[in-house]
């Protein structure tokens, strides 16, 4: 064999190799993107347990306006979300705000029973005049005054004003963020829940020993059509909010509002 054919031929295995590397790197990378991006799935999802099944607080997979955070050191304080550069309202500001909201909504039924600011909102319960019973809850920004329905359980599990039924409330999709306002039409539902206000008050606190320790259920559950609302207080001070689901007993903690600045009931 000739020294050109030798060459030649070293040349094309050099080829022939360098082509295999990089095959197989290209090979390996995809692999391990696959794997990578299955596994982070895998790791959002492992320790999701199945709706209805106890306290539960949903993760990032959710993706629900940051009301999917699990909680963190200071989740109450204020910095397990996005804190407000403005100037928190007062609690007149925020009355004012949502009796107009109120007023375009022209149900003359319908009353704010409590204002609660917080220092990146102000939240606001509004109730039936008839009943007592939470018809649902408002938020008010604190830069721009406007109003609009809170996230989370008042928009997935408000079966009367929401305009959700009980199949997807139970589900927790139907009405998730809603239309941005409430049915001037509400349906007719009863107001009775399978869990009791006693049970919801035990399962927030199952939910805040494992989650929060050392933070306690207030004493009352505030109820709603589909739902209940319930204070977190620690050393007697508020630090937050969570809601129980009426019918599964579903745990959802509030991680919106920030540090807690003054309340006024009406």
């Amino acid at each position: 064999m000739n020294k050109a054919i030798r060459i030649t031929l070293v040349i094309l295995g050099v080829l022939v190799l360098a082509g295999g590397l990089v095959f197989a790197g290209a090979w390996i990378g995809g692999y391990r993107s696959i794997i990578g991006f299955g596994g982070y799935r895998m790791m959002r999802n492992v320790n999701r347990p199945a709706y209805g099944s106890g306290p539960v607080v949903p993760d990032n997979g959710y993706g629900m306006m940051g009301g999917g955070r699990r909680p963190g050191p200071g989740m109450m304080g204020g910095y397990g979300y996005t804190s407000s550069s403005a100037t928190p309202l007062t609690v007149d500001q925020a009355y004012q705000a949502a009796g107009k909201y109120l007023t375009s909504l022209n149900n003359p039924d319908l009353k704010i029973a409590e204002v609660m600011v917080f220092d990146n909102n102000a939240y606001v319960r509004v109730v039936e005049k008839s009943t007592s019973i939470g018809a649902f809850e408002l938020l008010v920004d604190p830069s721009t005054l406007a109003v609009y329905p809170e996230y989370g359980p008042n928009m997935m599990w408000n079966i009367k004003y929401a305009g959700l039924t009980h199949s997807n409330m139970m589900g927790g999709r139907g009405g998730m963020m809603g239309s941005g306002t409430f049915s001037s039409t509400p349906v007719t539902v009863s107001a009775a829940m399978p869990v009791s206000s006693a049970q919801a008050l035990q399962s927030a606190q199952q939910y805040l020993d494992q989650a929060l320790p050392g933070s306690r259920a207030a004493a009352d559950a505030d109820p709603f059509y589909g739902y209940y609302t319930i204070d977190i207080l620690r050393d007697g001070k508020i630090t937050g909010m969570l809601s129980v689901n009426g019918y599964s007993g579903q745990v959802f903690l509030h991680t919106w509002h920030g540090t807690f600045i003054a309340t006024q009931d009406y």
